[in-house]
């Protein structure tokens, strides 16, 4: 057992550190989905596993609420596979280690050692865990409704049939801070951009330089991304264009980030270049690059780590020199984060994109992007201006994974009731809000109108980072308050 099986609540922290034993990387869940399965048997829970791999619990009224709305809660199974370089961690076999970490405040944090937590949305699962395992709890019907793939392309709901649901009330637990509750949250879509060519021949004399730019922050790309965190995809084009321009340099392989929701950290480039200026190159990279870099960013990205080097093994073959000026070109013209903020809220991000994951080899390109926003047709003007510079490098572009919107309900009980409950208990206000985040609420309530929905959390800091953390005293508050939701429902 870890430490943090012994923390308070016991109910919440057991069942999340059984959960850290357990792979559970987006797109490989078969391990979680059997674990929790295996698990409701054990404890003689009705639970089962729908056509799109989420998983169903089921629960009875406590004696005398059988008259009680059902409530669903909900959250996902998945966790996003984020790791440190020198982390040699295996997201689909290896467990997650845990350790409680102190701040500059003196506030206890459970963290994992140089990977993602997975807190994000483990609490959730924990907390369905905890109240279904516990007879004695007051409450009306409850299901646990935990599913698949939300993190990449929310998979689970996606593709859960109509109506599948019987809960008139939607508890979502997939907010991140204690304290405030979500009524609204943007919607999303995937776009990928492609393009495939022959590869040309690497230079005659040429040698090769790598260049790897680590140690940035990353982060959660709709909670962070008005932050002023570094893309290592952007900062990368900036050094790239200027190789080109002034070595005459020749690009031959890209690979930046790996998550479309996650704010890429890592970007390495492998350049080739004529012999006489690789020294140099090199030299401008490690300085001036370097320090650029750090004056723009250092108090954002204290860890940023810039190198460059010469390489003994030179490219074999190289991106062809008009499709490279047009690549590097586009990934300097896009556009990258913050896009619009809510003119009636300004300060909450409206419409976003994140440049997640470019891959280029010597015979095709990849560009993945995340485009947020809670406006349609704000979503569909940022697609549209990214296309657009795509196109120009001749790139064929695909959207898919679209979710809508969640638009807030100016009349909903359960929002009013839970306001009630929390001034009751910790003697102030539930701050009430939308996010940038794209929550799972819109879709279900594609599925299940009417339902009456909130989502709120424990506090979590730097989701999809392996700097993710969460708040150990915001845990047994956002536990107590979830139940005496449930006893005053």
């Amino acid at each position: 057992m870890s430490a943090i099986s012994n923390l308070q609540p016991a109910a919440i922290w057991r069942n999340f550190d059984l959960l850290t034993q357990v792979p559970r990387p987006s797109g490989h869940l078969e391990k979680i989905q059997k674990f929790l399965l295996d698990w409701a048997a054990q404890k003689g829970i009705e639970a089962h596993q729908d056509e799109a791999g989420n998983i169903l619990m089921y629960k009875a009224a406590s004696p005398g609420r059988e008259d009680r709305k059902v409530v669903t809660l909900q959250g996902h199974m998945d966790m996003v596979p984020q790791k440190t370089p020198d982390s040699p961690h295996n997201f689909e076999t290896d467990p997650i280690e845990t350790w409680i970490w102190t701040d500059e405040e003196g506030r206890e944090w459970v963290k994992a050692k140089n990977t993602t937590l997975g807190s994000d949305d483990g609490m959730a699962v924990a907390t369905i865990m905890a109240i279904f395992e516990d007879d004695t709890l007051e409450h009306g019907p409850l299901e646990g409704f935990i599913t698949a793939d939300e993190e990449t392309t929310m998979y689970g709901v996606e593709h859960m049939k109509d109506g599948e649901l019987k809960g008139e009330i939607l508890l979502n637990l997939d907010n991140e801070t204690h304290g405030e509750m979500v009524t609204g949250s943007a919607g999303g879509v995937n776009q990928t951009a492609e393009l495939q060519y022959e590869a040309a021949a690497a230079e005659e004399g040429d040698v090769a330089v790598k260049v790897v730019l680590t140690g940035l922050r990353g982060g959660h790309s709709g909670l962070e991304i008005n932050e002023g965190r570094a893309n290592a995809n952007k900062l990368m084009a900036r050094v790239v264009s200027d190789a080109i321009a002034n070595f005459e340099a020749r690009l031959a392989t890209w690979n930046g980030g790996n998550m479309r929701n996650a704010i890429p950290r890592h970007c390495e480039v492998v350049l080739s270049v004529p012999a006489e200026n690789a020294a140099e190159l090199a030299e401008t990279i490690n300085g001036e690059w370097r320090e650029t870099f750090t004056s723009e960013y250092g108090y954002v990205e204290k860890a940023l780590a810039l190198t460059a080097s010469v390489e003994e093994t030179d490219p074999e073959a190289l991106v062809p020199e008009e499709i490279q000026d047009q690549l590097v070109n586009a990934l300097m013209g896009c556009h990258n984060g913050v896009m619009r903020f809510i003119p009636h809220l300004p300060s909450i991000v409206e419409t976003s994109s994140n440049l997640a994951i470019v891959e280029i080899d010597s015979t095709k390109a990849f560009f993945k992007i995340l485009v947020r926003s809670s406006n349609d047709t704000q979503r569909q003007a940022c697609c549209d201006t990214l296309e657009a510079i795509w196109s120009m490098a001749g790139m064929k572009v695909e959207l898919s994974g679209a979710y809508p919107a969640w638009q807030p309900s100016p009349e909903s009980p359960i929002v009013e009731l839970m306001k009630q409950v929390y001034r009751e208990m910790f003697g102030e206000e539930n701050h009430v809000q939308v996010c940038h985040a794209g929550l799972e609420c819109s879709v279900i309530l594609s599925h299940c109108p009417g339902m009456d929905v909130v989502s709120f959390g424990p506090t979590l800091r730097s989701p999809h980072t392996p700097d993710e953390r969460c708040l150990i005293e915001s845990v047994g508050k956002y536990y107590n308050f979830v139940l005496e939701t449930l006893k005053r429902i």
